[in-house]
């Protein structure tokens, strides 16, 4: 039942889409779609949508940052913009150190923890929004970029609101919007989009269920009045100079953010906390998830040399490679002692407690070695990908949860 529910996902975001652009779920061809996405993981689940619309017939122009991660220029099924992007301020160094702050954190008492890690959310945000905001400006003040985008006559955007720049491209043309969505620039989608009352629901990032006493209440209002402080200081007053540059008097960014037309969100509400949502709302969890295919020959010959233990597979998503060398060395070492064969995900120095049952690589196809008859657990951080992609494919997850503060 679970996997004909995430396998149907798709097919209801797509008819979703549809709706928006008033045509029939078979979705007449040539209409012009302009997609704004969020580089990593974000775009590894994006993309399975845009192949979808484009073999439908539509004509897909995604924005991309001149300093990309993974989001490739030329492409057989979308045509792409170049615009200035803020990699260079967040490379992947910036989220190995962030990591290395966060376990440090951890070996306090979760009030404090908890504190420390909503204080780094908040430094992150002051030290990252200059950098989007100056790229911003610098993108609506580009007149070829502009042009090109006015030219096409798009019919509606398609946006990954993790980032706000497709948000304020949308409405700068004024177009229709859909959301793919798990986190937004404020948060957990669903503090933004629904009533969340504080008594049952946990902010992200407060490491509590829905299940409190007083004193995890306490720290959960805590939790909340913080990042409800950090949204109105930092985040929205940083963006006032390109809300009152380009924008109409009295635009705000939350009614900006809220006024979209269709929000797919990649959740499923029966792994979720029980929750208000709304009727705009459609949950598209595992959209991305799909039959394994067979492994390269000589990722298939290491795997089928693990024997009746099988295989252990881990990866910490696409921003985080490796982790500070202590806790590196720790790891390998546990690995090193296990039956099992381990294929990490890694790209660093080699641990100097490395086992002969483990090899490194810098990438391998998550979804095929979670498919795998031979694999047996998926050590990972957490990411929504990797989660719905374990419980597709239904291995066991032994979660590391050193960014759990922040939108993955």
């Amino acid at each position: 039942m679970v996997l004909a529910s995430l396998t149907g996902n798709l097919l209801t975001a797509l008819a979703a889409l549809c709706a928006v652009l008033i045509l029939p779920v078979e979705c007449q061809p040539k209409s012009n779609i302009l997609v704004v996405p969020v580089d990593g993981s974000h775009w590894i689940n994006m993309q399975v949508i845009l192949k979808e619309l484009h073999s439908r017939g539509h004509n897909l122009t995604v924005i991309r940052s001149r300093t990309t991660f993974y989001i490739p220029e030329n492409s057989s099924f979308y045509t792409s913009i170049a615009v200035p992007g803020i990699e260079e301020e967040f490379n992947l160094a910036f989220y190995e150190e962030m990591v290395t702050r966060h376990i440090e954190f951890r070996r306090t008492g979760r009030f404090l923890r908890t504190l420390k890690q909503q204080w780094e959310l908040g430094k992150l945000w002051s030290d990252g929004i200059d950098a989007m905001v100056g790229t911003m400006i610098a993108m609506f003040e580009d007149q070829e970029v502009m042009t090109m985008i006015r030219d096409t006559k798009f019919d509606m955007a398609l946006v990954d609101p993790a980032m706000p720049t497709g948000v304020f491209l949308a409405h700068y043309f004024k177009l229709p919007i859909v959301y793919n969505v798990r986190w937004i620039l404020m948060g957990d989608s669903h503090f933004t989009f629904a009533p969340s009352p504080l008594s049952y629901i946990p902010v992200t990032g407060s490491e509590l269920t829905d299940q409190m006493d007083l004193s995890e209440r306490v720290l959960n209002m805590v939790v909340y009045l913080i990042q409800c402080w950090q949204f109105r200081f930092i985040l929205e007053s940083s963006y006032r100079p390109v809300l009152e540059r380009y924008f109409p008097p009295g635009t705000d960014l939350v009614s900006m953010v809220l006024s979209t037309d269709l929000w797919l969100v990649r959740a499923d509400f029966v792994f979720e906390f029980p929750r208000p949502t709304m009727p705009n709302v459609v949950y598209i969890a595992g959209f991305q998830c799909r039959p394994s295919k067979p492994l390269p020959d000589d990722l298939e010959a290491f795997v089928q040399s693990s024997g009746e233990h099988g295989i252990v597979i881990m990866s910490l998503g696409t921003l985080i490679a490796a982790l500070p060398k202590e806790l590196t060395e720790a790891v390998a070492m546990v690995f090193a002692e296990l039956p099992q064969k381990v294929i990490w995900r890694y790209v660093g120095e080699r641990p100097s407690t490395l086992g002969n049952n483990t090899l490194l690589v810098d990438w391998f196809p998550q979804n095929d070695l979670l498919g795998h008859p031979k694999t047996r657990v998926f050590v990972a951080h957490g990411g929504t990908n990797g989660v719905y992609e374990s419980i597709y494919h239904g291995v066991p997850i032994l979660g590391l949860p050193f960014l759990n503060v922040l939108p993955i």
